[in-house]
């Protein structure tokens, strides 16, 4: 579309540089119909003081549209621990407004859709944890983020895609039981000499991918293939890397290739083409539903009425709290 033609749908500039982002993704006639919405939130978010944090797996209409913040669960967590604003309304699943809430216990934290769950979290529970405790006496227990708030109360520490071996590590024990995803506990087990005790969850959007497929697309394409923790073996195995969803972004920015495949939910390749224009994204796809529940209609209505507003007992959230903060902290420890 012409700088003419832009001026023409859009009389803001940050309404106009917001569909640029996305100008490789959607005609303008679409992005017209998400305009009424995208306004009706920024007033909102003016009038509550409140901000906006979206995971890298949003739709593209709301991580470029209305979001202030995007990023992978570690960073959407350090950005809910300094944020300033009254109302923080977390674009993603329950679980990371949980630590959302967890870090800014005065801030009312605001989940768009009850119903945004997430397959790890719910493979696990607090009973599960006690149950290991119990099996294997004095070992440390590590929880991937991807879980309940009473879930992480009952573990020593907390850990994401992108520290995971290093939280491991920071423990100084000879074994420790990682829950709940056993392909993460699997590739962290593969890169420490800590013995790993794993639990056997899966993401419900990663455990549809195959060696098979990554090597057959690899081989038709030639394209860098970026794969997360999450997925299988055989996927981690075929892949040119293996990490997080912050860490294939700035793999590619220090790569450049000129086709890559995102072996993890298809919103990411979407989210960030704009950033990399010289790059041809190849889109194996696999959307997760929970994610795809947040939408722009769902946003405005969460800062309308104030809701989901996430609340934790206090008797979970002390424990919980531990977990993250002891994650946090090792990131700070190891940047100084």
């Amino acid at each position: 579309m012409t700088t003419a033609a832009l001026d023409r749908h859009y009389s803001s500039s940050q309404h106009r540089e917001r569909y640029e982002r996305v100008a490789r993704l959607m005609p303008a006639v679409e992005w017209d119909a998400h305009y009424e919405l995208v306004a009706a939130v920024d007033a909102l978010k003016h009038e509550r003081n409140a901000v906006i944090l979206a995971h890298n797996y949003q739709r593209p209409e709301v991580y470029h549209g209305v979001a202030d913040f995007c990023g992978d669960s570690l960073e959407l967590a350090r950005y809910a621990a300094r944020a300033t604003a009254d109302v923080i309304v977390l674009c993603g699943v329950r679980f990371m407004a949980e630590t959302a809430k967890l870090l800014a216990p005065d801030k009312t934290v605001l989940l768009p859709d009850a119903a945004a769950g997430c397959s790890l979290a719910e493979s696990i529970t607090p009973a599960d944890v006690r149950a290991l405790r119990a099996r294997h006496p004095g070992v440390p227990v590590v929880c991937y983020v991807n879980t309940s708030a009473a879930v992480k109360s009952e573990c020593d520490a907390c850990c994401t895609s992108s520290n995971a071996q290093a939280v491991v590590e920071s423990l100084g024990a000879p074994e420790v039981i990682f829950v709940p995803d056993e392909y993460l506990a699997a590739h962290v087990a593969a890169h420490t000499s800590v013995r790993i005790i794993p639990w056997q969850g899966h993401c419900e959007v990663h455990e549809r991918f195959t060696g098979q497929e990554v090597r057959e697309y690899r081989n038709a394409s030639q394209a860098y293939v970026l794969a997360h923790p999450e997925c299988p073996g055989d996927v981690l195995d075929a892949a040119d890397f293996v990490g997080s969803t912050s860490a294939m972004i700035a793999t590619l920015e220090r790569q450049q290739p000129p086709r890559a495949m995102l072996i993890t939910e298809c919103s990411m390749a979407d989210n960030i083409s704009s950033n990399f224009p010289d790059i041809q994204f190849l889109r194996p796809c696999n959307l997760c539903p929970h994610m795809q529940r947040i939408t722009l209609a769902s946003v405005r209505t969460s800062l309308e009425r104030l809701s989901l507003a996430i609340e934790i007992p206090d008797e979970i959230a002390a424990g919980a709290r531990r977990a993250v903060q002891r994650m946090l902290e090792l990131g700070r420890t190891r940047a100084s």
